[in-house]
């Protein structure tokens, strides 16, 4: 009865220690194929390589919700839903933001030459 129990013991483990490796070797050959596309400048146009990046990430981050997390096996799975999707609505609020703010910056940013002629102002009105 003993060597029942450990082959019963013995075969999940082993499947989830395949998972593991499947999903470090999945998401390494993203993040490796990703770097080197932008590095080595393969796709000559910005939009490209950005769309094959976004792929990329897309790609990445399914095989780690299957493989790690075990997203779609658990006992409860509208709970982990809910999470999940709160989840992504609280990224995608610091992402948005994130390019808000940095367009605005952007926007608002002066020139070196309007830099000296409001230095110069200052300097001039006597502050």
């Amino acid at each position: 009865m003993s060597k029942a129990m450990v082959v019963s013991v013995h075969n999940p483990n082993q499947a989830s220690y395949r998972a593991y490796v499947t999903g470090f070797l999945l998401s390494l050959a993203c993040t490796l194929l990703a770097y080197s596309l932008t590095v080595n400048h393969v796709l000559s146009q910005n939009w490209a390589i950005a769309l094959v990046v976004a792929t990329l990430a897309i790609i990445q981050a399914i095989t780690q919700l299957v493989l790690f997390l075990h997203l779609g096996k658990e006992t409860k799975p509208r709970l982990k839903l809910v999470v999940f999707g709160f989840m992504i609505t609280v990224v995608l609020i610091l992402v948005g933001g994130s390019i808000w703010i940095m367009h605005n910056l952007n926007h608002r940013m002066f020139l070196p030459s309007q830099i000296d002629k409001y230095m110069k102002q200052q300097d001039d009105s006597g502050l």
